[in-house]
């Protein structure tokens, strides 16, 4: 199985981190004791540019969650079908040619979920499989690939879709200015991305150039580490958890998982020749580039994607994905990781050779 396109969509909002910093100083006022500790961490999370899903002055006028929420479902589907459309379209497909679809989010809520109203909006076949996936944060847009793949195993004559739309802006809590919020309010931005996967049987009209085709992956679940990420659920919507820790997890963990699970391939870290990273964010780079011991180039894409468009939570790795298709394939018969960190703790790995 392969991985043929990838397709990214962004509202069309984008700001410099220093106007949001400045925005967001004088929106909190006096619920900030200390102002310049919100521009000091905006300007140490690595991100130049971000893309909101509305203008940023009209975030004040969200009131509670089923109003922010309902500008997620409206956005997500909008954005959603655009980049679905910029995937399907170099390889001559069309939503009638998928089988199924992985949709991922975690914020934002919808039943029906946001795949089903795009089928109501685009031509699937009336008897597409749907798998919408909530709450896998971060790490979501590999596990996404990951199960995709499962899937592909069983049925490889099929076309599969993953979709992830994540809206973060959407999230900022205004009664919060902890520094996890001040943090999370500096780093996560707004976009959509959506990836065609087909099995070993599969006929694409147009096939790509070069596309990895998925060798294998590696699930990782760290026990008792719910604390470090995730949401806690309030009446306002969904307020961040985000702990110190998650470096120190990176650090402590990421390089015997990946050991171990390249062993298993009959590799070690030499044999890879490429990383397409989750953009965490500036700790979790610096801990993966330490854990992994590699150069400094080796992420480059992934701090490319941080500073032009911040952490977008599951889209993140796919539009890091996308960079590495469009404008850095790897070479014919090499190696690379897919891989993403995200509440639980936990780890997905996916192995791709070109």
């Amino acid at each position: 199985m392969q991985i043929a396109s990838v397709g990214t969509a962004f509202p069309p909002h984008r700001y410099t981190q220093t106007h949001i910093a400045e925005t967001l100083v004088a929106r909190w006022g006096d619920k900030l004791p200390e102002p310049r500790l919100l521009t000091r961490l905006h300007a140490n999370c690595g991100v130049d540019t971000r893309y909101f899903v509305l203008p940023i002055e009209r975030y004040p006028e969200l009131h509670g969650f089923k109003q922010t929420n309902d500008e997620w479902i409206t956005a997500a589907v909008e954005l959603g079908q655009t980049a679905v459309e910029r995937a399907l379209t170099p390889l001559g497909l069309t939503p009638a040619d998928i089988s199924a679809i992985f949709f991922a989010s975690v914020t934002g809520i919808a039943s029906p979920t946001i795949d089903a109203r795009l089928i109501n909006k685009m031509p699937f076949p009336t008897h597409v499989k749907r798998t919408p996936i909530f709450g896998l944060g971060c790490v979501a847009g590999a596990a996404g690939i990951a199960r995709a793949s499962d899937y592909l195993a069983g049925h490889p004559a099929e076309i599969v879709l993953l979709l992830s739309v994540e809206l973060c802006s959407l999230t900022w809590q205004d009664d919060d200015q902890s520094v996890a919020n001040l943090i999370s309010c500096g780093l996560f931005g707004d976009g959509c991305a959506a990836v065609i996967l087909a099995g070993e049987e599969a006929v694409l009209p147009s096939p790509p150039t070069r596309a990895p085709a998925i060798l294998a992956t590696r699930s990782t679940f760290y026990r008792h580490t719910e604390h470090v990420m995730g949401w806690d659920i309030r009446d306002t919507g969904f307020r961040i958890v985000l702990s110190p820790d998650v470096p120190r997890v990176v650090l402590e963990n990421l390089r015997g998982d990946v050991d171990s699970f390249l062993a298993e391939q009959n590799l070690t870290l030499a044999d890879i020749k490429s990383w397409i990273f989750h953009s965490g964010g500036p700790k979790v780079l610096e801990a993966t580039e330490k854990a992994l011991d590699l150069p400094p180039e080796a992420l480059a894409l992934s701090w490319k994607s941080l500073r032009e468009v911040g952490n977008l939570s599951a889209a993140s790795v796919l539009c890091v994905l996308e960079d590495t298709l469009k404008n850095h394939p790897g070479e014919p018969g090499s190696y690379s990781i897919l891989a993403a960190m995200g509440p639980a703790f936990c780890l997905e790995l996916v192995l791709l050779q070109w």
